[in-house]
């Protein structure tokens, strides 16, 4: 049987190990469109529940679990493959409520209802992508359980079927063929699983920045399809919000139909509080303004360039070197501070290095730098405690991102401008 607890900690240990493995997984990425951040989109994703799930509490049922990862994902979500991540696991929510414990049985209807939702969330379902890993998952998983099949076991069995699913795809999308790879978002998935399967087993699951290989060889961490393989994009932006429901909002129905008019890879899901909205168009604006119609709320607004992320992905083929530059340190046991600081322009970057910032992440109000660069940054500092100041509103949430992957202790001060961050180095006091 499977305990709240262990429901929890599975999570846990899955969304590490698509954190862990998230780069590998973006360069798989052809499919919709060759931007390359699949496996970014559902780590991150997979992080916002992570957050939500270290708060519960070690009696909590399968069901609140399920609740709350279904909830904290769904908000989370990000990229197309995020919101199917989360329409998956919403079937977990569903197939275990009102439930102390999962058996092997709860395991299966569990994600069989997760398949359901998934394809009914998708306007145009593809075969050959995440959806066609989940759902062959579940089906297999279907036939071979029996009255004595334990969790392990059929949790294993999900797991093969899954990854013979995903080495299937390439026969299944001629893209994936073509660039020689299997679909990204069915790789996320599986990396997913593996992780959970850790706790299933009685281990103690894996640990964010650890480098724990996948057990497929599907993927090849010294190989960047997304970048070398030359797609079509059809629209320039990936569009996400959250309509916040009222009396008033619109129709989740109306609102994936429009959609759907203006752009391609739409999907729209709803619990009772929120509309969760994700197209590719190159109208962002009339999906906004369609959205928030009668006065409805929008929040958790994402509008990306995938040209623009075409192009960093093949420009990060010719100069592997040009991204951070950061070179990792180990923790110096006799260092018990140090800092880094997101800033632009060589003055600025001379004056937090003039006050004793070890490491400079370039970026500010129009160049807002990734967790990745940040996190590079951060281990690039031989402290127990790195302190990091964004200096910048729209790059706090980036940097507290680290704090979660890093090897070492980080400390995210909240500066939101240039003279905040230059305040609080002129403040610090070691010995205090």
């Amino acid at each position: 049987m499977i305990t709240g607890r262990m429901l929890r900690d599975a999570f846990i240990s899955g969304a590490n190990n698509i954190s862990n493995q998230r780069q590998a997984v973006d360069a798989l990425n052809v499919f919709p469109v060759p931007d390359g951040d699949t496996g970014t989109n559902m780590s991150m994703s997979a992080s916002a529940a992570k957050r939500e799930l270290k708060r519960v509490p070690d009696d909590a049922t399968v069901s609140r679990v399920a609740d709350v990862c279904a909830s904290a994902l769904l908000r989370g979500a990000r990229g197309n493959s995020g919101v199917i991540l989360s329409l998956l696991f919403r079937g977990f929510s569903r197939g275990l409520k009102n439930e102390t414990e999962a058996d092997a049985e709860h395991i299966v209807r569990a994600l069989e209802k997760g398949v359901e939702s998934a394809y009914k969330a998708v306007m145009k379902p593809t075969e050959g992508t995440i959806l066609t890993v989940a759902r062959v998952a579940a089906m297999r998983a279907r036939e071979e359980l029996h009255a004595d099949t334990t969790t392990e076991e059929i949790w294993d069995v999900i797991l093969e079927a899954g990854r013979e699913a995903l080495a299937e795809t390439p026969e299944l999308l001629p893209v994936l063929k073509k660039a020689g790879v299997v679909d990204a978002g069915g790789q996320g998935l599986i990396v997913v699983f593996e992780g959970m399967a850790e706790v299933f087993h009685g281990r103690p699951g894996v640990e964010p920045g650890e480098e724990k290989p996948a057990d497929s060889d599907s993927i090849h961490p010294d190989r960047n399809a997304a970048g070398e393989y030359v797609g079509e994009i059809t629209h320039t932006y990936c569009t996400e919000f959250l309509v916040k429901k009222t009396e008033n909002s619109i129709d989740p129905q109306d609102l994936r139909a429009f959609l759907e008019s203006i752009g391609d890879c739409v999907v729209v899901v709803d619990d009772d509080d929120i509309i969760k909205c994700h197209v590719h168009t190159d109208h962002p604006g009339q999906a906004l303004e369609k959205a928030g119609a009668n006065g409805a709320q929008l929040t958790s607004l994402k509008i990306e360039n995938m040209r623009e992320q075409y192009e960093a992905q093949k420009a990060s083929i010719v100069e592997p070197e040009s991204d951070a530059g950061f070179k990792y340190a180990a923790v110096d046991p006799s260092r018990e501070y140090g800092f880094v600081a997101v800033a632009a322009g060589e003055g600025v970057q001379k004056l937090f290095e003039d006050l004793g910032v070890d490491n400079i992440v370039s970026g500010g109000q129009t160049m807002n730098p990734s967790t990745d660069d940040i996190l590079s940054a951060v281990h690039a500092t031989p402290a127990k405690t790195v302190f990091v100041l964004p200096n910048n509103k729209n790059i706090i949430m980036a940097a507290e991102q680290a704090t979660k992957l890093a090897d070492r202790r980080v400390v995210v001060l909240q500066t939101r401008t240039i003279p905040q961050g230059l305040s609080a180095m002129l403040a610090f006091d070691p010995d205090a």
